[in-house]
C-alpha cells in the first residue's frame, strides 16, 4: 500500500487501524476497545487490556526462539569497549536486577528514578522498573543536583539507580555527588539508592542507603513480569529545562507497546533482526523511544553508543560504527551532523569506510537546515529524512515514511503527517489558515496511542499547557505552515523553549536563575543562532542601582549560575550586562524583536515599543561580547 492510502485507512476507521496494530503484540488479556473517551478531551488507548513491556521487549524474543540474537550492542570508543548482549543474557539481568528492586519493596506503581550515563545497565534498569511495573523517570545525567531535586520531589521515588560517574572526552563527570546534593535539597528522600561503580571513577557509597550494583543483584532471585493495566503508567519523562514545577510527560504502557512497533517498519524501515542506531541519550525521549523500546519490541538490534560525533577519536565514529555493526537505519540530530561537517568538510573520513549496508538516515530534535542536508546528501549518497516529533508525542508525527513508501524530500520540511495525526495550522483565533501561510501547529483530538495522556500528578496543567488555547486540539507550542501538497513545515517555537544541540532548554528557565543573582534587576534569555548547535542561548542583564561589583565578575558569576542550577547541557556562556531591556509600553519584553536583531534578520518596529534606540543598544551589547551575526 502506498502512504495515501495508508493514511486514509486510518482516517477512514482509526480504532480499527490501531486495533490491527495491537494484533502484533502479547497480551496478557487482549484489548477489546482501542479508544476510550468517557472523559473527553483527556483520551485513553486499550485501558481494558492487561501487558508487560518488559515481556514484550525481552522474554517474548527468547521464547520464540531469538535468544540468541543480539539486543544491545554496547559501542563506547570513550573506554574503548564493544559487547554484545543477546536477549537471553538480556532478560537474565534485567529479570535479576528486577528480583533485588522487588526484594527491596518497589512494586507495580512505585516510582524510580535513573541518572546514568549511555551504559547496558541503564537499559536494564529501566527494563527491571517495566519487568515490575514500577514507573520509572530516567534524569539525564547532565542535569544539575537542582534540576534532580526537583524531579525527586514531584515523583516521589522509592529508589534512585545511578552511576558513580558518566564519561566525556578528556574528562570524569562525578554522578554521586550530584545525586547525594539533590537528595539533600529535596524534601522527598528515597528509600534506597543502588549504584553502579564504574572503574573511571568508584564513588563512596552512604552506609544504609547506598548499595553497590554487584552486590545488590548478586544473590537476587529473578523476578517475572508483572502484568499492568494498558493505561498503567509505563514512565513520567521530564520535558528538557524546566525549573521551579517540572513538567512530566506520562506515557501509558499499551498505546506506547503498539504504537512504537509499529513505527519501526512503516517509519525506519527495518525488518526485526536489522541493526538499527540512535544517536541519543537515554535521558531524552529519543533514547527511551529508539534506543531502549521500540526497537527490542520490534526484535531489532540496538546500539548502545557512548561517544561523540567527532573526537571520539575523530569525526570519522559514526561511519565506523555503522560499518563495524552492519547499521541499516541510523538516526540523529542535525547538530551531530554539524559537527562532523565542521571537523570534515570535504568528507574524507566518510571516503574510509563501507556504508553498503545503510539504507537511510533520520534527524530529528531540531529544524534540519538545507545546508546541511544537502552536505550529507552529497557525502553519503542516501536518502537523508528529517522527521518532527516532541517528548510529549513520544514517537514521530510527521515524517516521510520510508518503510511505507519513500515520497518526494522538500528540503526545509519533516514531510507528512503519520497515521494518527491530524495536521492543521490556525490563526491566534483559532481559524484554519491558507497553504503557506504561518500560524501555530496544532494536532486534532484525540491523539494517537502512545503520546502523553496526561502530565504527572498535574492534569490542570495539562490542560491548560496543550488543551485550552485550540479547543478540540492539542497545541504543539510550534509555528509553522502546511504547503499545498500537505508537506509541513515548522518555522520557530511559539514559547521560550530553545533547542541547543537537539536538548530543548526553556529560556525562561535561565531567566529564573539569573534573576536570582543579588545585583540583577531584571534580565532576558534568548535563543541565537549558532552554526554548531543550532541555537545558543544568550542573556541579558541589567543591574540594580548600587551595584559595585565590575561587570565582567558579574557577567562570570551569571554563568556560572546557570552551569550550577541547570546544568552544563544549557551551553550558557554569553552574557552581557545592558542598561535596559526593549519593552512595550506595557512592560512585555520584546525578545522575539531582539532575536531577529541577533540573527540579521529583517524585522518590522513593534508599534507599541517605548523607546526604539534601545534596540541598537541590544545589537552594540551583542557585538561587544563577541556573538558574531549568521
Amino acid at each position: 500500500m502506498a502512504y495515501r492510502d495508508v493514511y486514509k485507512s486510518w482516517q477512514d476507521n482509526p480504532e480499527a487501524f490501531w486495533m490491527k496494530a495491537a494484533e502484533a503484540i502479547d497480551w496478557d488479556e487482549a484489548p477489546k476497545k482501542a479508544l476510550f473517551a468517557d472523559n473527553a478531551p483527556l483520551y485513553e488507548w486499550f485501558s481494558d487490556a492487561k501487558v508487560n513491556t518488559c515481556y514484550n521487549a525481552v522474554d517474548r524474543h527468547v521464547k520464540n526462539g531469538r535468544g540468541d540474537q543480539t539486543a544491545f550492542i554496547y559501542d563506547s570508543p570513550i573506554t574503548d569497549t564493544i559487547r554484545e548482549i543477546s536477549f537471553a543474557e538480556l532478560q537474565t539481568r534485567v529479570a535479576t536486577l528486577a528480583g533485588a528492586l522487588k526484594a527491596k519493596g518497589v512494586t507495580k506503581g512505585d516510582r524510580v528514578i535513573i541518572y546514568m550515563p549511555m551504559v547496558p545497565e541503564a537499559m536494564d534498569a529501566m527494563l527491571a522498573c517495566a519487568r515490575l511495573g514500577a514507573v520509572h523517570s530516567v534524569v539525564f545525567g547532565g542535569f544539575a543536583a537542582n534540576e534532580l531535586a526537583v524531579r525527586i520531589d514531584d515523583a516521589t521515588p522509592k529508589a534512585i539507580i545511578a552511576a558513580s560517574c558518566g564519561l566525556e572526552p578528556g574528562r570524569v563527570v562525578e554522578y554521586k555527588p550530584l545525586m547525594d546534593g539533590a537528595i539533600e535539597l529535596a524534601t522527598h528522600k528515597p528509600d534506597f539508592c543502588v549504584v553502579l561503580q564504574r572503574e573511571q571513577h568508584r564513588a563512596e557509597l552512604i552506609e544504609g542507603r547506598d548499595h553497590d550494583w554487584a552486590d545488590f543483584v548478586k544473590d537476587a532471585t529473578p523476578a517475572d513480569c508483572v502484568p499492568v493495566e494498558g493505561n498503567h503508567p509505563a514512565y513520567i519523562l521530564y520535558t528538557s529545562g524546566t525549573t521551579g514545577a517540572p513538567k512530566g510527560v506520562v506515557r501509558h504502557t499499551a498505546g506506547h507497546l503498539v504504537a512504537l512497533n509499529w513505527t519501526m517498519k512503516n517509519i525506519y524501515n527495518v525488518d526485526p533482526g536489522d541493526v538499527w542506531w540512535a544517536a541519543s541519550d537515554v535521558g531524552w525521549v529519543v533514547g527511551h523511544s529508539y534506543i531502549c523500546y521500540a526497537p527490542l519490541i520490534h526484535g531489532n538490534t540496538s546500539i548502545i553508543f557512548e561517544g561523540k560525533p567527532v573526537g571520539t577519536p575523530d569525526a570519522g565514529t559514526f561511519w565506523r560504527v555503522i560499518e563495524q555493526h552492519n547499521v541499516k537505519s541510523f538516526f540523529t540530530a542535525p547538530t551531530a551532523f554539524r559537527a562532523v561537517k565542521r571537523e570534515d568538510p570535504t568528507g574524507e573520513f566518510v571516503k574510509k569506510y563501507d556504508l553498503s549496508c545503510l539504507d537511510q538516515i533520520f534527524l530529528a530534535g531540531e529544524r534540519a537546515d538545507p545546508d546541511t542536508i544537502i552536505w550529507m546528501q552529497d557525502q553519503l549518497q542516501k536518502p537523508i529524512i528529517d522527521h518532527w516529533w516532541q517528548t510529549e508525542l513520544g514517537y514521530p508525527g510527521v515524517c516521510n515514511p520510508v518503510g511505507i513508501e519513500l515520497l518526494d524530500v522538500k528540503l526545509g520540511s519533516p514531510s507528512v503527517p503519520l497515521p494518527g495525526f491530524t495536521m492543521n495550522v490556525l490563526d491566534d483565533a483559532g481559524q484554519p489558515l491558507p497553504a503557506g501561510e504561518l500560524g501555530a501547529i496544532v494536532i486534532k483530538l484525540p491523539l494517537p496511542p502512545g503520546t502523553l495522556p496526561t502530565l504527572w500528578n498535574a492534569e490542570d496543567r495539562f490542560r491548560k499547557s496543550y488543551l485550552e488555547a485550540f479547543p478540540g486540539y492539542y497545541e504543539t507550542g510550534d509555528a509553522g505552515m502546511i504547503d499545498e501538497d500537505g508537506y509541513l513545515y515548522i518555522m520557530a517555537r511559539t514559547d521560550d523553549v530553545i533547542n541547543v544541540a537537539g536538548h530543548r532548554l526553556s529560556t525562561g528557565g535561565m531567566e529564573e536563575v539569573l534573576a536570582a543573582h543579588p545585583d540583577v534587576a531584571e534580565c532576558a534569555v534568548i535563543g541565537v543562532t549558532d552554526a554548531l548547535k543550532g541555537q545558543l542561548p544568550v542573556g541579558f542583564v541589567c543591574l540594580n542601582n548600587g551595584a559595585t561589583k565590575p561587570h565582567d565578575e558579574i557577567v562570570s558569576d551569571c554563568v556560572k549560575l546557570v552551569r550550577e542550577k541547570i546544568g552544563p547541557v544549557a551551553a550558557f556562556k554569553l552574557c552581557c550586562v545592558v542598561d535596559r531591556l526593549p519593552k512595550t509600553r506595557s512592560g512585555k519584553i520584546l525578545r522575539g524583536t531582539m532575536v531577529k536583531i541577533a540573527d540579521a534578520e529583517p524585522f518590522k518596529m513593534p508599534a507599541t515599543i517605548d523607546d526604539p534606540v534601545i534596540l541598537d543598544e541590544i545589537k552594540v551589547a551583542l557585538t561587544q561580547i563577541g556573538y558574531a551575526q549568521p
